[in-house]
């Protein structure tokens, strides 16, 4: 059964973060979406933004995007690229395509439940289960409390963890990273995130200092949008280069890709439009023969990742699942065993909002 939309339906849920990622990120926002088709089926999926535009996301499913879905199939793939090409005035990418991640994975919610399967089972389960790693938004944790929170994924069993760098000053991430490093000592991945806070020249000399400390790679050392200078760095370092949280549709990582400037590749589903251009970038990334690491989002991501072929790691940002946020009224279906995720197969993606 596809059917045709014949409503949308949106609704905001704010949920403050037990452990802000900064002064000025104290809350993440949900816009659950809702698509009914004519004859009365539904599925449920949801757009997402830590700090900037929720309310002009929720805006867009409400008005130019419901509008231009009503009459049309309900099925993911055969709206996406019509709808991406009609919302192109407003930009390719960014609260577009943000906002087209709601509409995308209600789809596919959608579509698994008239099968009475869940989403991986309709993509293919190719992982019985996966490692995840502790990942933390602590740049301005002081080091006691950085070193805290690294003891408490050691105690989890994480066998690699992510610590956040980019401080106005590069010795005191040097003295952070030392610290860390001393702790977990050299059997367990570091990964090293600098969220965009480098140009060129900051990079190379943060990578030159950094490289002592073995880490698995270095994520977003430059902004999202300098291919020139990712393919630098990626040529004058020997850190592996990860990138893609801020990367919105697979235009951009193909030019990443194909330019040479990136070694690990981290879409975020919400930021990319959802579970359809997902698939496409891991293809892009798998062709390419480069290691494919879905970026935040656990609950929906871990449920791809058990679905992509090779090894996949899941990042798991300290206290940000659903169930932690309050943001549903069930478990997900992602199940959380020390370091190790499994999948339980549920009917759609198996998410019940608040």
């Amino acid at each position: 059964m596809i059917g045709t939309v014949a409503k949308v339906r949106t609704r905001l849920l704010t949920a403050p973060l037990p452990r802000p990622w900064g002064p000025d990120v104290p809350e993440v926002h949900v816009i659950v979406v809702e698509v009914i088709t004519d004859d009365g089926r539904r599925g449920t999926g949801f757009s997402w933004t830590p700090t900037i535009g929720a309310a002009a996301v929720q805006a867009l499913l409400d008005h130019d995007i419901t509008a231009f879905l009503i009459g049309k199939p309900a099925h993911p793939v055969a709206v996406w690229d019509d709808l991406w090409a009609h919302l192109h005035e407003a930009g390719g990418g960014g609260i577009t395509t943000i906002a087209m991640a709601g509409i995308d994975l209600a789809l596919w919610d959608l579509q698994a439940r008239d099968l009475d399967r869940s989403v991986p089972a309709l993509l293919g389960v190719r992982h019985r289960e996966l490692p995840g790693y502790g990942s933390g938004v602590n740049l301005h944790y002081p080091t006691d409390e950085l070193l805290e929170q690294v003891r408490r994924w050691l105690a989890v069993g994480y066998r690699a963890i992510k610590i956040k760098i980019g401080s106005p000053e590069l010795e005191r991430d040097l003295d952070r990273v030392a610290a860390v490093r001393e702790l977990i000592g050299p059997g367990v991945a570091l990964m090293l995130d600098a969220n965009q806070r480098w140009d060129l020249p900051a990079a190379l000399r943060g990578a030159n200092a950094l490289t002592r400390f073995d880490p698995y790679w270095l994520e977003e050392p430059v902004r999202a949008d300098d291919t020139h200078s990712y393919v630098e760095l990626r040529r004058r370092t020997s850190i592996p280069i990860a990138a893609g949280e801020n990367v919105h549709h697979r235009y951009r990582f193909a030019e990443l890709i194909k330019a040479g400037g990136i070694d690990v590749v981290q879409p975020n589903l919400v930021r990319v439009g959802g579970i359809t251009p997902f698939l496409r970038i891991a293809d892009l990334a798998a062709t390419s023969g480069l290691q494919l690491a879905p970026h935040l989002l656990a609950d929906v991501s871990a449920q791809l990742a058990v679905t992509l072929p090779g090894p996949v790691w899941v990042e798991e940002v300290e206290d940000t699942s659903f169930e932690q946020l309050g943001l549903v009224t069930t478990p997900t279906p992602v199940v959380r065993d020390g370091a190790r995720i499994r999948i339980e197969d549920r009917p759609g993606l198996g998410l019940a909002f608040s």
